[in-house]
């Protein structure tokens, strides 16, 4: 009985699951009549029709030079061939025999071409976007040999972004883009080596030099650039505009050696801008606040001094940290320590016509750049310039007997302490060092005689 029970009981069960199935399922027919599909269908097709009618337009539009964005608006797109640029600019200057030479090529580049191709490599290591890569279409885009050069023209030439359509065939923005993507790849992977402050191997060349011009313990020069911005903002016009030159400009603080070497630059400063209130804004004493300098230790006229100086004009604060001329020299010995000052103080001058030489878009007036890619540019240019003096002076260094060692008064601890500052007495006592008047009045009395007994009528030269 019990299983007799179980079989309607079963059967039952599964006439309801097919009813419940027969309800979920959708009979077309119940919908849509024949003539309603073919309604249907007729306006997909037409939908599809017009689709393709409008892709092909478009097609034909790239391939016929012109493409419709939008009504009333034309855009002009311009076929370039990536290939042949590349092709071009190998022949002439990167195959086994280039059409232009390395004096053309320096003139060109304003660096050799080992240099220049050191620093394609490098940026190809940075980011993929100096490789050579194709686009959705598997088309050939532009090569790290052409981005590289464009952004080297621009600097080297201060040329606008189409001045190099022709040549290299890159277009307007494309060229903005890797001027902007050079300068920041230059800053990351050479900022470190060639925009930093002397180390105690620095050092060593530049006492030397400082004890040739007359001024043991000298560091370098230091000086202001100033850079016009023709296109600055009406707002910041009030901030920015100097009134000795008329214009809105931007300053480059600068320390430089007799080698053209740029050992510091800052270039942030915003507000009612001289050399007095850049130097309120530079991270310049930083480091020797937080005791992570090498100190110096040197004597003149018999009197030892502890910490390195540099040569400035008379703008400058009075302090240790500067030594400046004498403006109205009344004696025989200042009158001699002021000619000796000002001929060692034009260094940096010197090193602001180079690097304006050099690359001339820090040179003429700026346009078409944000201020936050001025200050990348500008820093890019500076270790471009270092990277070009060290690669000139190995170059020298190859064809010329290595000098004598001479005499030098100035000398560095062995001990070196470079931890961080460890108290805020002690940063207050280094920067009381600094700006000490009383030491600088010494200083310069001892570097008074020291000029006049070495380079007097009775001097030693």
């Amino acid at each position: 009985m019990s299983g007799e029970e179980g079989m309607p009981y079963q059967s039952d069960t599964s006439s309801c699951s097919d009813d419940s199935e027969d309800r979920n399922t959708i009979n077309p027919a119940g919908i849509y009549t024949m003539e309603e599909y073919i309604a249907e269908h007729c306006v997909l097709h037409n939908l599809l029709e017009r689709i393709n009618v409008k892709i092909l337009a478009k097609i034909k539009a790239r391939q016929g030079g012109t493409s419709r964005r939008r009504t009333g608006f034309h855009r002009r797109v311009v076929e370039r061939d990536h290939g042949e640029g590349h092709q071009r600019l190998v022949a002439d200057f990167f195959s086994e025999d280039p059409v232009y030479d390395e004096k053309v090529f320096r003139t060109r580049y304003r660096m050799s071409r080992p240099l220049f191709l050191r620093i394609v490599r490098a940026l190809g290591e940075w980011s993929p976007y100096f490789t050579k890569r194709t686009d959705i279409c598997y088309r050939q885009g532009l090569s790290p040999l052409q981005k590289c050069t464009t952004a080297i023209r621009m600097l080297a030439r201060g040329c606008p972004a189409d001045a190099l359509d022709e040549y290299v065939q890159i277009g307007t923005s494309t060229a903005m883009e890797c001027l902007e993507r050079f300068a920041e790849g230059v800053i990351d992977k050479f900022g470190g080596e060639y925009l930093r402050g002397p180390t105690s191997v620095d050092m060593q060349h530049l006492l030397p030099i400082g004890e040739g011009c007359g001024f043991p313990g000298m560091l370098g020069s230091i000086g202001c650039m100033h850079w016009e911005w023709e296109n600055c903002p009406p707002k910041w016009m009030r901030r920015l505009n100097h009134s000795d030159h008329g214009f809105a400009t931007f300053i480059l603080e600068a320390i430089a050696s007799q080698d053209l070497w740029i050992w510091h630059a800052s270039f942030s400063a915003v507000g009612s801008i001289n050399d007095i209130s850049v130097l309120d804004q530079s991270p310049m004493f930083t480091e020797v606040l937080k005791g992570q300098v090498p100190p110096v230790q040197f004597s003149i006229n018999k009197s030892p001094y502890d910490m390195g100086y540099y040569l400035a004009d008379e703008i400058y604060p009075e302090c240790t940290a500067f030594v400046k001329t004498i403006p109205f020299p009344r004696t025989e010995k200042e009158r001699l320590f002021a000619k000796h000052q000002e001929e060692a103080r034009k260094d940096v001058q010197r090193a602001f016509g180079v690097l304006q030489s050099r690359f001339p878009i820090v040179r003429g007036p700026i346009r078409f750049f944000q201020r936050a890619t001025l200050g990348k540019i500008l820093q890019a240019c500076v270790i471009l310039h270092n990277m070009a003096v060290q690669d000139e002076k190995d170059m020298a260094s190859t064809y010329s007997e290595p000098n004598e060692a001479s005499g030098i008064t100035a000398i560095l601890p062995s001990n070196i302490k470079t931890g961080p500052a460890n108290c805020l007495t002690n940063v207050l006592q280094r920067n009381a060092t600094i700006c000490s008047q009383a030491t600088h009045g010494q200083l310069r009395r001892d570097l008074i005689e020291h000029i006049w007994q070495q380079f007097g009528p009775f001097g030693d030269k």
